[in-house]
């Protein structure tokens, strides 16, 4: 027997429909039409973009603040300005949650950030990944030290997350102040091109010689790509962004504890005769590395992170035969490849974030050295390059290196030489593994004998054929063990597949300890 006669079960089915509706208006109309003149989607929008049709849950759709001061006790905030639940994408689920600028523009109280913080507990128990779109004017004042400790403890379930599921930021409208902190705690940030990240506050600042620079240069994508080294992707749009959240996903394991998804893939692997070629006869003419990439990858698809940022190396995800690897490759066409500050801080994070998640790391080393100069050593070139000799030690998913041209010193070793822990290391004939470059080494090793001869200009450029020929060839690394073998161009593909499924199965073991102390 019911406890309610039909009529009143009717008339509170009515109720809560009503009450659905009206929280999913968010602002009203008037504020959804002004965020799509702004070229932006709702906070539901973007939910509904990226999650499979009909998966998205929502949760805690009623919750509301608690604040009395500054006449807050009158006011209502549907959904307390943030949306929150569950979906799945491509069949695997996530959490996720979505400012709504509509609402009091986004601002961020006690139970918004609470509703947060909840989805980010509850991807940590089931293993999902967690999404987050940032479009908000920041921390709601009228809470005062509430929504300021709220924060606080947004910042630390990104950090409880950290290395367990997979945290990815949107930023898809304003994150200003101290809001900007939690998506810099995530794995990656995309941020669209009308979006605008930033501490400071006012709308002109000056630099240091008193140019006047405005939020749009300060916090825009371009500013945080090639400048801060923040942004790890650009969108052109909302819809751009979801669909680069989306292929980013399908590379990624839901937590620490799965191997990534391995797509379908054709078993033949073909030798692409065209690598043969690909580096120029002479040493001093670089190449483009993604060229190689892209020929050695599941059909030339690579997804490449950090691209405008420390574009000196590339690094970002691909597949080869259906498995998803972290790539890694010194550019020679931006300062000949060198290492410097901003590019080992950039290897050295994704390195980390693929051993966090069981992607196997692929190698291609084209590098002279570490970037001399005074710029370099006092902005600290030794403990930042140091970042990457311990990224690379400490992981302990299957490591596969290709040196394909220069393999000079420290450099050398810090991209993944095989005392580092490589599990497979190729070189390509073209390979130079030495301490430095013929030129500088000959001036060193035979300085008395150039000094003495008659024709110095030609018993220099004589000695230095001598040790190119000596030691500046991958047989004398083979011959010593730190290459495994010496192989053609084309058969790289070959080789990285067939070093994938004899190592997928890796395990190492590593000594006791409770956290180690990176250079940071």
């Amino acid at each position: 027997m019911n406890e309610f006669p039909t009529e009143i079960m009717q008339t509170r089915i009515k109720e809560l429909r009503e009450k659905q509706a009206q929280i999913r208006q968010g602002g009203g109309s008037k504020g959804i039409e002004k965020q799509h003149a702004q070229g932006k989607l709702t906070a539901r929008e973007r939910i509904d973009a990226l999650v499979d049709p009909g998966s998205f849950h929502e949760l805690m759709m009623f919750a509301e603040h608690r604040a009395t001061l500054f006449g807050m006790e009158q006011k209502k905030f549907p959904g307390e300005g943030v949306i929150t639940g569950t979906g799945s994408v491509d069949g695997r689920g996530i959490h996720v949650a979505s400012h709504d600028f509509t609402v009091a523009g986004g601002s961020a109280g006690e139970v918004h950030c609470d509703k947060i913080t909840d989805m980010m507990k509850s991807a940590m128990r089931t293993g999902t990944p967690f999404v987050l779109f940032n479009d908000s004017a920041g921390a709601r004042v009228q809470e005062g030290i509430d929504s300021l400790a709220a924060y606080g403890r947004i910042f630390y379930q990104n950090t409880m997350l950290s290395g367990v599921v997979p945290q990815i930021s949107l930023i898809c409208g304003p994150c200003a102040g101290g809001a900007v902190y939690s998506p810099a705690l995530t794995d990656f940030i995309i941020q669209t091109r009308q979006a605008r990240m930033f501490i400071t506050g006012p709308d002109v600042i000056r630099n240091v010689t008193g140019e006047e620079i405005s939020q749009d240069q300060l916090g825009g994508p371009d500013a945080h790509m090639r400048r801060s080294g923040v942004c790890h992707f650009i969108a052109e749009d909302d819809h751009d962004a979801v669909r680069i959240c989306k292929k980013l996903l399908s590379f990624l394991p839901s937590n620490y504890l799965e191997a990534p998804p391995r797509a379908p893939f054709d078993e033949t692997i073909e030798l692409d005769e065209s690598l043969n070629y690909i580096i120029p006869d002479d040493p001093k003419k670089p190449h483009d590395v993604k060229d190689i990439i892209r020929r050695v990858v599941d059909n030339g698809d690579f997804l490449e992170v950090h691209a405008n940022f420390a574009e000196n190396i590339v690094v970002g995800f691909a597949r080869i035969m259906g498995r998803s690897v972290g790539i890694i490759g010194n550019q020679p066409k931006v300062m000949a490849g060198c290492v410097d500050l901003n590019s080992a801080d950039k290897a050295a994070r994704f390195i980390r974030f693929c051993n966090a998640f069981n992607i196997p790391l692929i190698t291609f080393v084209d590098v002279p050295g570490f970037l001399p100069g005074v710029y370099q050593e006092h902005n600290g070139i030794i403990r930042h390059g140091a970042k990457m000799l311990y990224a690379y030690s400490e992981s302990t998913v299957p490591k596969i290196t290709v040196i394909v041209r220069k393999a000079y010193g420290g450099a050398y070793l810090a991209m993944c030489s095989k005392d580092l822990g490589a599990d497979r290391v190729a070189a390509w004939p073209t390979a130079e593994v030495a301490v430095m470059g013929a030129e500088g080494a000959a001036s060193i090793v035979f300085r008395r004998e150039i000094e003495e001869a008659a024709d110095k200009d030609s018993k220099r450029k004589e000695l230095i054929e001598h040790y190119r020929s000596q030691f500046a060839t991958p047989y004398f690394a083979a011959a010593r063990r730190l290459v495994d073998d010496v192989i053609e161009p084309a058969e790289t593909r070959l080789f990285l597949a067939s070093a994938l499924e004899s190592t997928h199965t890796k395990r190492e073991a590593r000594p006791a300890k409770k956290t180690g102390n990176i250079p940071l």
